[in-house]
């Protein structure tokens, strides 16, 4: 029997009280493989990578495989929402709704180990989305090579979102993001001799004040982009010059290339400071597989047209976000759809006050049993 509304909120519940942090998610893929080996196996195939989880799913009709994927970690986060299902993991906590997102995969799931369907699904259970582009890694470990799917869909929860209301739009849906570290080493000394020494408070400065000027004057006026120096950490003392300086922040850019070029001016700049200023330079520009969420016409537009007429289903066009997700580099493979689904609440993503309105969760699996239905139809027919 498909897993009912109360049973989804009951696991949903054991979920959020487990968190793990990326690649370390063991208790979770255990729980998980409890759940998905108590459903019909008929036409169920699974296989496990490190703490990953891949259910195929039998079709009747096996010359296409649908893929769909939710990330199970959680954040170093001190949950404080003094709910009676807290997290019993010091120190962490769902706090980005990864319990949400399980969950709804359950539901899908559920229902189609017992409704056998006409294309394979494949169903991915994804490690280290938060910290380490665990779809990536997934995918260049070759874990999806036997199952690729020729097209692939996911989600995020969204707090300013109704319940239940499913957000999305054609093309960028988030930012991809990259990673800044920047070290500039010089020669300390005292603060009197200044011609002793190579003060990398001013080196330092110069690079957060020329780091400005890429948006603003390196990009196209129409063209999104976010450089965010966050983290300056220089020197002792006020009498002693600073002989280092440590530099981190991040880029968010609405499409790969508009990332690539702030990724050149940004070590243009570093190197020209450098230079400049008679240093070394220590640079390290990390992107990993946060690439943009791109979402591909052909998918998004079946997607969307389902969801505006279905019965039941609020849809609702969303904007670009700057916020990253590693789903990103998978649909950077694979063509797919990621999508918002509404989840209610006053506080955002990350915050330890985070508790998300459990109602979604029905509606989230409902709307997607029908899309995929409908999708499977919509390729029968091709």
């Amino acid at each position: 029997m498909s897993l009912s509304a109360e049973n989804l909120i009951a696991i949903r519940r054991q979920l959020h009280q487990i968190p793990e942090i990326g690649m370390e998610e063991f208790e979770t893929q255990a729980l998980l493989l409890k759940i998905i080996q108590a459903m019909p196996q008929t036409y169920l195939q699974i296989q496990t990578w490190k703490t990953a989880i891949l259910v195929h799913v039998q079709g009747s009709q096996s010359r296409y495989t649908i893929g769909y994927r939710t990330d199970i970690d959680g954040l170093p986060v001190t949950e404080e929402t003094g709910l009676p299902f807290s997290s019993q993991h010091p120190g962490k906590m769902h706090a980005c709704g990864h319990d949400i997102h399980m969950t709804v995969a359950l539901g899908i799931l559920s229902y189609f180990a017992e409704h056998q369907p006409m294309t394979n699904l494949v169903f991915i259970f994804q490690p280290a989305e938060e910290n380490a582009s665990g779809g990536k890694q997934l995918y260049e470990a070759g874990a999806l090579d036997e199952w690729l799917p020729d097209e692939i869909y996911a989600f995020h929860d969204n707090p300013q979102l109704p319940a239940g209301v499913i957000g999305c739009r054609q093309g960028t849906l988030f930012a991809g993001t990259c990673e800044i570290h920047a070290k500039f080493i010089g020669k300390s000394g005292h603060a009197a001799f200044p011609q002793n020494a190579n003060d990398m408070v001013v080196a330092g400065s110069t690079f957060v004040t020329q780091i400005q000027t890429i948006v603003s004057r390196n990009l196209d006026p129409i063209q999104a982009g976010v450089v965010t120096l966050g983290h300056f950490n220089a020197g002792t003392v006020g009498n002693v010059i600073a002989g280092t300086a440590q530099i981190d922040g991040t880029i968010r850019a609405l499409t790969q290339e508009i990332n690539l070029k702030i990724q050149q001016r940004v070590r243009t700049i570093a190197r020209s400071i450098a230079a400049g200023f008679e240093c070394q330079l220590d640079l390290d520009l990390h992107q990993g597989g946060y690439y943009p969420v791109e979402n591909d016409l052909q998918t998004t537009k079946s997607f969307i047209s389902y969801m505006e007429n279905a019965p039941g289903v609020v849809y609702q066009e969303t904007r670009p976000a700057m916020t990253g997700e590693d789903f990103g580099f998978l649909l950077s493979k694979i063509p797919g759809t990621m999508f918002w689904l509404g989840v209610e609440s006053p506080y955002s993503l990350h915050s330890e006050h985070l508790a998300p309105n459990e109602g979604a969760i029905i509606k989230g699996v409902t709307a997607m049993i029908g899309f995929l239905k409908r999708r499977q139809n919509e390729i029968k027919s091709k």
